[in-house]
């Protein structure tokens, strides 16, 4: 059975001719009534005022800890933003009173659910009972800010005020909301999928509020997170000067089926209101907390027609767990390259260490007490160029050649501050200075060259560089800014042409993309290391998808090697990853390859 569906309408009730006000009637089941002999569960009220993520703020909240519930065993847990809506058992949602029917039939799992009201910044504490003045702010927002309000501040609090025992695996962790509340709950799960693996959605404001109208292309340029998603919205829901309601769930659907998720998107008659979710409660919360079940849906590959998607690098579209561990505890790696033969290197940065990592995927030190390298690649004379940071015999920054026989280590350009570098199959090493804003040419021929002159400048803060697979162009991101810029090269090997080529992104809330190390596959993808993640660019400079960090640290340099060069390995922190892709690396030093 197909994991992703696009309902237009469910139980019986049609679109066509159908009025607001026809709309309106959806009616409550018998699992939204209390029924004999099902144990019932216990809610209790609390009060939240400490939270540093959103200072100054005060919110009511509850907590429903079921009847089944036991200390010794982890519970499930459900989290419902706006929960004065959903908690209410007279009202349109009635949570405890479903909850208590699906758990006593095990349709569920033993859940407990927080219920939170957002922020309130007014002097009156909750005069009316609820109060929202920081709703907008914190539900529609995009970014992780409300997702660490409720993993590092309000489940602590609820934990441990109520001697809690909650599950830590995502799938057994959901996040709920209608409305603000509902692109707010998706966007928890988005931004910490390690913490929420479930989404209940209801009437979810994917519009432009507050920039919201990005997720499904977010989705469908975002490698598949492991999340489930339940969207519902009715056909005369809003339609305002912040967006159409139902042309925005409808978008989000379809990003989500484009990319393999398991979804479920039932679009009804109704307006902005809770009474279809309500109606269809029981239902959503089986299909969500339904066992997993095979593998993701595969990714559709329909009418790309040259459009370079995920689906044409990673098997299956991928998921962020397909990173593979191949070294830890160095001090800071850098300077990802790899050879014709597949064979990886890298630098421990600040150790001095350079390691080889065979076809077998082990890391072995390559070179002890050399110069701190934090860019390497091999050029066409068969010798591994290097921009280093000091260390070495004479502790300067320079560029230098070593020799893979002797390990012999020689100076190339002397009184330079190099990052990252690349080396052409004509023999130039372009190298990136950050400071000044330049790209920097020497030929691999020099021997000790000082001080060799810019041949691009203005560029914010320069790092990462590579060359096009043609060798026609050298790409250069902006670890300042948000762009990789893209140079011809002439045929004596000078840049021409500048241009703003890449957009990179950048994540909520911070000006700056953090372009760092590149590398380019044989088909001319370009792929930059950045805060996000691994962006991919096609050969015309649109972006085709992030890759997923491997962990939230930082990622800074990446290299195609491993068998037939197809594997994509990744400098991070203190570790090294790779994963298999369905592509190879291109290689600049040898003509054709």
């Amino acid at each position: 059975m197909n994991r992703s569906r696009l309902i237009t309408a469910w139980l019986g009730l049609g679109m066509a001719g159908m009025s607001a006000l026809q709309a309106e009637t959806y009616n409550l089941g018998t699992d939204s009534e209390y029924q004999p002999g099902v144990p019932q569960g216990r809610v209790e009220t609390f009060e939240y005022h400490d939270s540093k993520v959103f200072p100054d703020t005060h919110r009511k909240g509850w907590v429903y800890i079921p009847a089944q519930y036991q200390d010794s065993q982890p519970a499930a847990l459900m989290v419902f933003q706006d929960g004065h809506a959903y908690v209410s058992t007279n009202g349109e949602q009635r949570v405890p009173i479903v909850f208590d029917n699906l758990i006593h039939r095990k349709e569920m799992p033993v859940t407990v659910g927080v219920f939170i009201n957002p922020g309130d910044r007014s002097e009156d504490t909750h005069k009316d009972g609820w109060q929202a003045n920081n709703r907008s702010f914190e539900y529609d927002s995009l970014g992780d800010a409300y997702a660490r309000f409720l993993t590092d501040e309000l489940l602590p609090f609820v934990t441990n005020s109520y001697h809690l025992n909650l599950s830590n695996d995502p799938k057994l962790r959901a996040t709920a909301g209608m409305s603000s509340g509902g692109i707010c709950a998706f966007t928890v799960a988005w931004e910490q999928p390690q913490h929420f693996g479930k989404v209940l959605s209801q009437i979810g404001s994917f519009v432009n509020i507050r920039g919201g109208n990005v997720y499904p292309s977010w989705i469908r340029k975002t490698e598949r997170k492991p999340i489930r998603v339940f969207l519902q919205d009715g056909s005369n829901d809003l339609n305002n000067l912040h967006g159409n309601w139902p042309l925005a769930n409808q978008e989000m659907a379809s990003a989500l089926a484009f990319q393999g998720y398991d979804f479920y998107f039932v679009l009804g008659t109704g307006t902005h209101s809770g009474r279809h979710g309500g109606a269809i409660l029981s239902e959503t919360l089986r299909w969500l907390w339904r066992p997993e079940v095979g593998l993701p849906a595969p990714l559709t590959k329909d009418n790309l027609n040259g459009d370079e998607a995920l689906s044409k690098v990673l098997p299956n579209g991928g998921q962020p767990g397909d990173w593979e561990l191949v070294g830890q505890g160095y001090g800071f790696t850098d300077a990802a390259c790899g050879d014709a033969d597949g064979n990886f290197y890298f630098s421990d940065l600040g150790a001095g260490l350079l390691y080889r990592v065979g076809l077998d995927g082990k890391p072995e030190v390559w070179l002890e007490k050399g110069p701190k390298i934090s860019g390497l690649k091999f050029g066409p004379d068969g010798r591994l160029y290097a921009a280093t940071q000091g260390g070495g015999s004479d502790n300067r920054k320079k560029i230098v050649a070593i020799d893979p026989k002797t390990k012999e280590v020689s100076d190339v350009a002397t009184d330079v501050e190099p990052n990252d570098l690349i080396v052409s199959q004509s023999g130039f090493i372009y190298f990136t200075d950050t400071a000044a804003g330049e790209v920097v040419r020497v030929p691999i021929s020099a021997r000790g060259m000082s001080r060799p002159p810019a041949i691009a400048r203005g560029i914010r803060q320069p790092n990462g560089i590579s060359l096009s697979a043609d060798q026609r162009m050298v790409l250069v991101s902006e670890y300042g800014g948000t762009n990789v810029w893209s140079f011809l090269v002439t045929a004596g090997g000078e840049l021409r042409g500048g241009e703003r080529n890449m957009e990179l992104r950048a994540p909520i809330g911070k000006a700056d993309s953090g372009g760092d190390g590149m590398t380019t596959d044989s088909s001319g993808r370009c792929y930059v290391t950045s805060h996000l993640g691994i962006q991919m660019f096609d050969v015309g400079g649109r972006m085709g998808g992030v890759i997923a960090k491997p962990q939230d640290k930082a990622t800074v340099s990446c290299a195609f090697a491993g068998p037939d060069r197809s594997y994509l390995y990744v400098c991070s922190a203190d570790k090294v990853y790779r994963r298999k892709t369905l592509v190879k690396g291109a290689l600049f030093y040898q003509p054709g390859k």
